[in-house]
Order: C-alpha cells, then structure tokens, then sequence
C-alpha cells in the first residue's frame, strides 16, 4: 500500500553554515563597526550577542537571509520577539523547530480528513504517516499540507510504492 510520511526537519550543518555566514557577514558591515557581537551555535541553537537590541535585530535579520540562502525556511526560527538584557548585552537565543508537535499533527490528520481523500493518516511520534491505495490521492494530500498555514514547513519522506 502506497505511503509517505510528513517530517519537520532542519538540517544542523546548514544551520552552523549559516551562523558562520552571519558572523562573516557581521564582520565586513559598517554598521557594526566597533561593536561587541557574536554568533554562537550550540545544540541546534544560535545565540546572537550585541551591544543594543537594535544591533540584535539586525543581526536576527542578516541570521534570516542566511538561512533563505542556505534553503532553510525561516518558519523555523523559534524566539522571543525581546532580546534578553544581561549585563551590557542584549541576547536573542535562536532555537529551530524539530519534529512535529503534537497540536500541529491533530490540525493536520484534520485538515486531511476534511479534504475527504482516500488516505488515512496516522501520528507516529513526531511525524505523520499517511497511506492510501492510490498514488494520486497521496499526491494530493501533498499538495493540500503544502498550501495550509500551519507555522512550520513540511517534508515528505520515504514515498513509497
């Protein structure tokens, strides 16, 4: 019986490419002349480090453009919209969403159960397997989970026949 499964996953080496890029990139602007910042990744985390929440914005958006360059979506990134102030830096910690969470993989057996397909879809930990006698139907169901807004992209692993 044909099936696929629907993963969220990111890749950590692409991950520390970026953060690397963004340091680089952090170096060369004039902006950033003379100011204390740094880029640090660690278990699927960067931590960005400037002098002024500003700067960290910034540096949150040169993090963004890397990511887009590395074809990482940024849908992924997971922090607090406030740098956090210790001492005399600001700190924003960059986690990226790994797996799907439970709530997310219940709107999306819904969202296929609603589309009235031929497919039934099952969570297995933090992904979904969806299985259907036709290839068409999954096909389909592809399509209808990469239209919907959910807050995180998708991959679909391990199509088979």
């Amino acid at each position: 019986m044909p099936s696929f499964d629907i993963v969220s996953e990111v890749d950590s080496s692409e991950l520390l490419n970026a953060a690397q890029n963004t340091e680089r990139e952090i170096a060369n602007r004039y902006d950033f002349r003379k100011v204390d910042t740094q880029v640090k990744f660690a278990n699927d985390t960067i931590s960005l480090t400037a002098e002024s929440d500003f700067q960290c914005d910034q540096m949150l958006d040169i993090l963004r453009a890397q990511l887009i360059k590395r074809k990482v979506d940024p849908l992924t990134m997971d922090y607090e919209p406030e740098p956090t102030h210790r001492g005399k830096a600001f700190t924003v910690d960059v986690k990226f969403k790994q797996g799907i969470e439970t709530d997310v993989a219940k709107k999306i057996v819904k969202l296929i159960k609603d589309a009235k397909l031929k497919v039934q879809a099952a969570i297995q930990g933090d992904q979904v397997r969806v299985t259907g006698k036709k290839r068409d139907d999954l096909q389909q169901t592809m399509q209808k989970v990469r239209s919907a807004e959910l807050g995180q992209p998708f991959q679909f692993n391990n199509f088979r026949d």
